[in-house]
């Protein structure tokens, strides 16, 4: 494992990579041929590929999509929990330079109408035990479903489906494929909407190794990455990718557990974990102490945010960790000296990115005055080039040449960058981005809400909790907790509000928007409903892979 003290980690190099150090295909091809028995993959169950055999299964699942129709610069939609599917059809959807579209699996209803709509994509691979939520929607261009699993309901507007089957293809069949190329795109991956609809966010193989490499470049062959975060989104894919840019090797969960996390991390002797971030350093630090706890193989983790209570878990449990910032958009533009003290700090602007913080007309606040993080990269393609069919989200995110983050910092005159809030309109809550007027749109869905306004609870574990300000119609009375009852089956768990406060009216600017910074202030109040204190558990749908 590459562990260094310095600032800009040695084992990143902002320079152009050859297509070989940075394309999917001609990476699995040359450790497939280099280190063919070396392990590259374990999963869940135990099962574990090497590298010519993960080789050989992503040929022959390439080779059965394009018998589907699949070819360079297509999407294939994919909506799968962690698992051998998953790894399997974005490998062999990059290998054809195809564009890999995972969709959040908690996704439903006009959310993920929206999504399979955007993607474009006319084969969708899809989990069983997700098939009914697509009855509802719209399926757009989808003429394709292969459900993996076992489904015997009726296929989804008219659509055909196939079965798992479907993806058996025949590796020795293939034949020729693209010269993919580092600025191409290899997926679409979906923010949460936080201004609005979710963005597709273009992600080429540059930005997908510039963000790895930054995260986790630290591996080196002898290592081995415990993945728990999702596929959908990069945190699960930047780190698998890693692995495969670095020889190392995965192994790949469901999600992450507090309870389970060190057994898994000692199971297959994970050196390092796709990482910690928000609540999941409380959930770890608050495990009552055990005899041996330190005798782990994890060595180092990147995390966030860095607080006297990550110090100390780390040096509870004698690993080493790194910080930074970054989003769906860039590539880790801000990153930390090792096992830094600077406590809420995201680090200092990264070999090959400017940095600026400004004022709503993009002129450059004083140092230690609030402002929007703005970038820049000096290598083309290290960052999103914009958003799948919105050209006006695009450009104003990319105006003056500079690409807007739309997240407010500070720094100091150590140019140590320390992140506020969202100039957004969001609510981050266990580690997903989740857009306010998602929420509010199907709170007003309910009948007896005229009103309704969705701001952030802080949550004592660094994040937000979802809370909801909602006026009744004329005449009407609002129950919380059949209000809630109406949202969980039809937004994504996550979305699901936890705090309930109704009010006669909300209150609103002089053009009629509502303040959301007045309802910010005024937070939980006494009369505001809280679902866990009602004793109403919302639990994430756990899929079998």
């Amino acid at each position: 494992m590459y562990i260094e003290g310095d600032f800009n980690p040695p084992w990143f190099n902002p320079a152009m990579p050859s297509r070989e150090r940075s394309v999917l295909g001609p990476l699995l091809d040359h450790w497939a041929a280099t280190t063919p028995e070396r392990v590259f993959a374990v999963f869940e169950d135990g099962e574990q590929w090497t590298w010519a055999q993960t080789r050989t299964k992503v040929l022959a699942t390439a080779q059965a999509l394009r018998q589907l129709g699949i070819k360079q610069g297509d999407s294939v939609g994919v909506w799968l929990p962690n698992g051998k599917a998953i790894v399997l059809v974005w490998f062999a959807t990059n290998y054809l330079g195809a564009r890999y579209c995972p969709i959040n699996t908690s996704f439903r209803g006009n959310l993920l109408a929206h999504v399979i709509s955007n993607a474009g994509a006319t084969v969708l691979v899809c989990h069983a035990g997700l098939m009914d939520r697509l009855h509802d929607v719209d399926l757009a261009q989808v003429q394709t479903i292969i459900v993996s699993g076992d489904y015997s309901g009726p296929a989804p507007g008219g659509r055909t489906l196939l079965p798992p089957s479907a993806l058996d293809g025949d590796a020795q069949a293939l034949g020729p494929v693209p010269d993919v190329q580092p600025w191409d795109i290899y997926a679409i991956i979906y923010t949460s909407g936080t201004t609005g609809p979710s963005k597709g966010v273009l992600a080429s193989y540059l930005q997908l190794y510039a963000s790895g490499v930054l995260c986790y470049g630290y591996m080196g062959p002898d290592d081995r990455i415990l993945v728990n975060l999702p596929m959908f989104h990069v945190g699960g894919t930047n780190s698998i990718f890693t692995a495969l840019v670095r020889g190392a090797s995965f192994y790949l969960v469901d999600s992450f557990d507090s309870r389970n996390f060190w057994a898994q991390i000692k199971k297959y002797r994970c050196t390092t974990t796709s990482g910690l971030i928000g609540a999941m350093t409380e959930f770890l630090a608050k495990a009552p102490q055990a005899e041996g706890e330190r005798d782990n193989p994890l060595t180092i983790v990147t995390l966030g945010p860095v607080t006297p209570q990550t110090v100390a878990l780390a040096e509870r449990y004698g690993f080493s960790y790194m910080t930074g910032f970054n989003m769906t958009e860039v590539s880790v533009p801000l990153v930390a000296e090792l096992n830094t003290r600077a406590f809420g700090s995201c680090g200092k602007p990264r070999a090959g990115i400017q940095c600026r913080l400004v004022d709503e007309n993009d002129i450059e606040v004083p140092v230690g005055q609030l402002g929007e993080l703005i970038l820049r990269s000096d290598l083309p393609w290290a960052m999103t080039t914009g958003y799948n069919g919105m050209p006006e989200a695009t450009a104003k995110a990319w105006r003056n040449g500079w690409f807007h983050t739309g997240d407010v910092f500070r720094k100091d005159a150590e140019d140590n960058y320390f992140y506020v809030d969202r100039a957004k309109d969001a609510i981050r809550r266990r580690g997903e981005n989740i857009s306010s007027l998602e929420v509010e749109r199907e709170v007003l869905a309910h009948p007896a809400v005229q009103e309704a306004g969705a701001i952030p609870a802080p949550n004592p574990g660094g994040e937000d909790d979802v809370m909801v300000v909602v006026a009744p119609k004329p005449g009407v009375v609002i129950d919380p907790a059949e209000l809630l009852q109406f949202l969980i089956p039809r937004m994504a768990h996550f979305m699901v509000p936890r705090y309930v406060r109704i009010v006669a009216s909300l209150p609103k600017t002089p053009t009629n928007k509502i303040q959301k910074a007045e309802l910010r202030k005024e937070g939980i109040t006494a009369d505001t409903w809280d679902r866990d204190a009602a004793g109403i558990v919302v639990k994430r749908e756990r899929l079998r892979s």
